[in-house]
């Protein structure tokens, strides 16, 4: 069968990947009310098309802290990609760069820095930077992506310690021993994710004992000045840490609830979005992700100030479908559905598009 949406794909996924990978990318914190929440909060959200406008011409180029994109979307950093392709994060850093788009490869990949640069040399490439108690780990990761030509650093902030994900405690979630955290094979980290025994979940065991639960916004200060890449911060969820941000220099920020992984009954990454765009967004680039499954969902995230989005589980799907293949496969539906959905907005190009094209569903009476 065809597969025309992202949800197919996700189906499709859920048959090919084993257990331990499946509940590992799909599951969320707590009961999950957050996770649900990520798609439920776009579906409030109503489309106001303006009509009789000329929509011939679509370009949905755009350009994200100096990089030309030839569309608004971005993959999210997800770790552990091997665990459902055997071609891992190169798969998804080449799909990326062949549909022009930003890839974010994570700290916990089982790709290195230096292996994901030789595999997709040609994409705009971003680091997303976890900061370990040794933080010496942390500046060799920041100079090694420097020297791999990656363009910034995205900092994860709402991660001291990792939420409580219950299917990967009841799973007793491990690396399986064929992979291994590719980042610190020469850096002296336990690399290992492994559960400690029944009732342990093996990735919250290795946050805890290397992940740095003390950071606060006076390192964010050192890392600003440790390196001449912009810091993305990855997590924000409030004004008052979007404006935080500002003053620590900053340059843009990734409206986030990491997929509803972290801590439940948080907000939606959508929800919270305008609060953050109205503090600062005419200061820093503000970014979104999750919950963007369709081009409605792109559209509208945009049209509350978001400048680009970024997807993770759909590129995981994608990626367990075909690797390389199936990560372009869904790019390019999300990508095609995004145009589709500007046109029928009445809308030519990304500047186009304004606030009073999206409303609450509350807006509308009841009939």
């Amino acid at each position: 069968m065809t597969r025309v949406c992202v949800e197919d794909f996700e189906k499709d996924a859920l048959r090919l990947l084993d257990k331990n990978a499946l509940d590992y990318y799909r599951s969320g914190a707590g009961e999950q009310l957050t996770l649900n929440l990520n798609r439920e909060a776009f579906k409030k959200i109503r489309i106001r098309p303006r009509c009789l406008r000329d929509v011939s011409n679509i370009d949905i180029r755009c350009n994200v802290m100096g990089i030309d994109l030839k569309w608004p979307l971005g993959i999210s950093p997800t770790a552990m990609q091997k665990l459902a392709h055997s071609d891992g994060e190169g798969a998804n850093a080449l799909a990326a760069g062949n549909v022009g788009s930003i890839f974010i490869l994570s700290t916990l990949s089982t790709m290195s820095i230096e292996e994901v640069a030789s595999v997709a040399p040609n994409t705009n490439k971003w680091f997303q930077l976890y900061v370990y108690k040794d933080r010496s780990l942390t500046e060799k990761m920041v100079r090694r992506a420097e020297e791999a030509s990656f363009k910034a650093i995205v900092l994860t902030i709402d991660a001291p310690i990792f939420g409580q994900r219950r299917s990967d405690i009841r799973n007793g979630f491990s690396l399986p021993s064929n992979l291994r955290l590719a980042n610190f094979q020469s850096l002296q980290a336990a690399a290992g994710v492994q559960s400690d025994g029944e009732g342990t979940s093996g990735i919250n065991v290795y946050v805890a004992r290397q992940f740095d639960a003390t950071l606060t916004w006076k390192d964010l200060a050192w890392l600003v000045k440790l390196t001449r890449l912009p810091i993305i911060l990855k997590g924000v969820l409030t004004h008052e840490d979007a404006i935080l941000a500002r003053e620590v220099g900053c340059a843009g920020i990734i409206v986030s609830n990491h997929g509803g992984r972290q801590i439940d009954t948080v907000p939606a990454s959508i929800e919270a979005l305008p609060e953050i765009v109205k503090a600062v967004g005419n200061d820093l680039v503000v970014m979104l992700d999750g919950g963007i499954r369709d081009g409605n969902d792109i559209f509208k995230a945009l049209a509350l100030g978001a400048k680009v989005v970024f997807v993770g589980r759909p590129a995981l799907w994608g990626l367990a479908c075909g690797g390389q293949k199936g990560v372009e496969e869904v790019l390019n539906i999300l990508k095609k559905d995004f145009e589709i959905s500007l046109a029928l907005a009445g809308c030519q190009k990304l500047s186009d598009i304004s606030g009073d094209m999206v409303a609450h569903e509350s807006t509308y009476a009841k009939l």
